[in-house]
């Protein structure tokens, strides 16, 4: 940590190598990922792992290269401890100049303590939108004639990062929200034999396509996730949905035509998942201040945090951990907004504690590795075209 900080302010980024070098970085990085490859796509936080009636959990919403604020997140909350839990939400790449060093220094902490510290994976963790939102070119300029091994080995350990978590049986968190299901139908050959499984895709392409439904945690339990741009078709749209998709306050599932991945899904839907997992919480990320000054029927992101369902059975909260995001923005206008985190506390880890925060400044000055100004704003749109196909299937965009 206080290299990273060190480097970042007293040094070129073409010099990180001497920081951290390529070998130290191999090693890093193999380490972790045999540790995330190996937890399922829904990590459980209980007393399997320790968590008990001293313990803590801090969780982390999205936090975009910004290094000095996950610095000053750390400390203010707490280092990760044997009482103190943490789960990131994801995101911890692209847009901020800091990617790489937010990602190994995370890294570093989950090999440190990997039943303490649960890293999640966001939809940034992905090929695509490192493509564009300037992670990929970030680690090329600090890694020089290294970059591109660096880079593939992070693409690598980005698909062992798991998909959701469930905290204390009754806190689910995820970066993008819940999911649809899949539906086994009988062959026409042979009612027994022969099954097919029919993911509920697009509903608009085919009147003989089943509609949507919400999935359960068995099917996500069963899902591929090591694929480096989530399938926004095919029968591997667990990912995706998870990754991608948004709270509305109109009932029911819908595609997320926005985006062009994943669902909307309302406050039904939220009170169904809750009740159904006897769960109280849903923590989700993925939407900072950009995004949500385009949809009037939700709140802002002022504080770092919404409300945004408040069902029977619990709520629904997007967490942004970002605070004055975008780092790097076209308009004199800043959205100045704070970030957040949320503290669970025994017995039951189901209340909410909000603690929002104020961006470190100045931060040192360092050009974009993207073009900020004629890139998308947020992630409203996937550019479908430029995705890479992933084991022979067509992949998502951002």
């Amino acid at each position: 940590m206080q290299a990273f900080e060190w480097a970042s302010r007293a040094t070129i980024p073409s010099e990180l190598p001497s920081v951290l070098p390529v070998a130290v970085f191999d090693k890093l990085v193999l380490a972790a990922s045999k540790i995330l490859h190996k937890e399922p796509n829904c990590v459980k936080i209980d007393g399997d792992c320790g968590l008990d009636l001293d313990s803590r959990v801090v969780v982390v919403g999205d936090v975009h290269g910004q290094l000095h604020d996950v610095l000053f997140l750390l400390r203010d909350s707490g280092y990760p401890d044997h009482n103190r839990f943490y789960v990131f939400n994801g995101d911890y790449v692209d847009r901020g100049a800091w990617g790489l060093e937010v990602f190994l220094l995370l890294l570093a902490w989950k090999v440190l303590m990997p039943q303490r510290v649960y890293l999640l994976r966001g939809n940034h963790e992905s090929k695509y939108c490192t493509s564009v939102y300037g992670f990929e070119k970030e680690v090329l300029v600090k890694y020089g004639d290294s970059g591109k091994h660096v880079y593939r080995k992070c693409l690598g350990c980005f698909e062992g990062l798991p998909l959701a978590s469930i905290i204390a049986g009754k806190v689910y968190t995820a970066h993008g929200g819940l999911f649809r299901g899949t539906v086994v139908t009988p062959s026409k050959r042979s009612r027994k034999k022969n099954r097919k499984v029919v993911h509920n895709n697009n509903i608009n392409n085919s009147p003989e396509m089943i509609s949507l439904s919400l999935g359960s945690l068995e099917e996500l339990a069963k899902a591929r996730r090591s694929v480096l741009d989530p399938p926004w078709e095919g029968q591997n749209l667990i990912p995706g949905d998870v990754l991608w998709s948004d709270p509305s306050m109109s009932p029911g599932l819908s595609p997320n035509k926005e985006r062009g991945i994943g669902l909307l899904w309302g406050p039904d839907c939220t009170e169904q998942f809750l009740n159904k997992y006897n769960l109280k919480l849903i923590i989700r990320s993925h939407e900072g201040p950009d995004a949500r000054d385009k949809r009037a029927d939700l709140g802002g992101m002022d504080l770092g945090y919404t409300i945004d369902h408040i069902v029977d059975s619990g709520k629904l909260i997007t967490l942004f951990s970002a605070p004055d995001y975008p780092q790097f923005q076209a308009t004199e206008e800043r959205h100045r907004n704070k970030g957040a985190y949320i503290v669970l506390e025994p017995p039951h880890f189901d209340t909410p504690i909000f603690r929002s925060f104020e961006a470190v400044t100045p931060r040192p000055k360092v050009n974009p590795y993207y073009d900020f100004e004629d890139v998308i704003d947020s992630d409203e749109e996937l550019d479908l075209v430029s995705m890479v196909p992933d084991s022979g299937m067509q992949q998502p965009a951002a």
